[in-house]
């Protein structure tokens, strides 16, 4: 233990002499988690519709101000034509194309059936099928609405109605930021993490001090604590920096328990930095650290579940998301703050990320070498 006070003295003397690095590792999740839940948004709202209404009918115009009425839709473009509204998808004016035919309401009172035709830019995808769905489904509630109240009203006056009452488990109102914030503390306690980790021992061979440090008795296990207690420090500090910043700028209030939460985090801080001195001890510069550190994050991300769902992702993919380990701390902190989970419920992820820690923990150990 009194080796590795010393150990402990030297890197805590160096990360407090580095301003820069203090000020981002504290300043970056208030600033990220501020601004990134606000960008990082995939409502789709504001879809601009161009309208050609050949029909100019009651039922059309009550149609159109049924689809502008809902937030998702911004004010449309009425054309005359379906060539001029095609236009208007070329210079990126509008998103979809609604287009009302002659006879719409003719042909609803009399033979109980019509078509509209809709056409959608679909090279941003997701906005295509997102805003389809969305018109498709107001475009339903309309034409339920017809068939129940105005065309046949009396042939449903006797029927018995049937009212849907929906519940949203976990998230009444559906707020994005409940579901989005403890995604992106994760996100930011990983990204900081690795890297803060991955540069650690790179850092000293870059300056030299590495062979000093190599020719004292100090153990290869006194050595690689020594550079993970400091910042497994500065990871719970960030943590509890994204947590007041959800707490007051969102009004996120976890539903479980704190303490276990802290409880997970200290053994996946251990596992994190394990990851990154692993990477540290294969590299010979800065440059290479950032590099594989870089690489990993983009794959702990696109499979961590954060972002995109882990249940549409292809068998191999779902296979891979059980090696991140930030796939199972971002389930955890979303069961823990969302639905109020218990130790009980979280424990496949614990035993996860404690197998992930031995693993990455003891290959650093046997990976760093003290000769060269």
């Amino acid at each position: 233990m009194r080796t590795l006070r010393f150990l402990l003295q030297k890197e805590f003397k160096q990360i407090l002499r580095s301003r820069s690095l203090l000020i981002s590792i504290l300043m970056m999740p208030i600033i990220q988690l501020t601004l990134m839940p606000l960008a990082a948004n995939y409502e789709v709202k504001n879809i601009a519709v161009a309208v050609v209404d050949h029909d100019h009918s009651s039922y059309s115009r009550k149609l159109i101000d049924k689809i502008f009425a809902s937030k998702y839709f911004s004010g449309g473009s009425y054309t005359t034509s379906y060539s001029a509204a095609g236009k208007l998808i070329e210079q990126n004016k509008a998103d979809i194309i609604l287009e009302i035919p002659h006879g719409f309401e003719d042909n609803l009172i009399r033979d109980d059936h019509e078509q509209i035709f809709l056409a959608v830019n679909a090279i941003n995808g997701t906005k295509a099928g997102i805003g389809s769905g969305y018109l498709g489904a107001i475009v339903a509630d309309f034409n339920n609405d017809i068939r129940q109240q105005w065309v046949h009203a009396s042939r449903f006056s006797d029927a018995p109605a049937i009212d849907i009452v929906p519940a949203n488990w976990y998230n009444p109102f559906m707020s994005y930021f409940l579901f989005m914030v403890p995604g992106l503390i994760v996100s930011l306690l990983t990204g900081l993490g690795v890297f803060s980790a991955s540069l650690n021992i790179v850092k000293e061979k870059e300056i030299g001090t590495i062979e000093q440090i190599n020719v004292t008795p100090i153990r290869k296990y006194h050595f690689i604590l020594g550079k993970l207690i400091p910042y497994w420090v500065l990871g719970m500090t960030v943590f509890t920096i994204g947590m007041l910043v959800s707490r007051f700028v969102y009004g996120i209030v976890p539903l479980g328990s704190i303490p276990m939460l802290y409880g997970f985090l200290s053994v996946y801080l251990v596992t994190l930095l394990g990851a990154g001195l692993l990477i540290s001890t294969y590299s010979d510069t800065q440059q290479q650290a950032v590099s594989l550190a870089f690489f990993f994050m983009l794959i702990f991300n696109m499979i961590s579940g954060v972002f995109t769902s882990i249940d549409s992702m292809p068998e191999w993919g779902k296979v891979m998301s059980y090696f991140s380990p930030m796939s199972h701390f971002a389930a955890v902190m979303r069961m823990v703050v969302l639905k109020g989970s218990t130790f009980h419920d979280i424990m496949p992820h614990f035993l996860a990320i404690v197998l992930l820690g031995i693993v990455f923990n003891t290959w650093a150990i046997l990976n760093y070498r003290k000769t060269t």
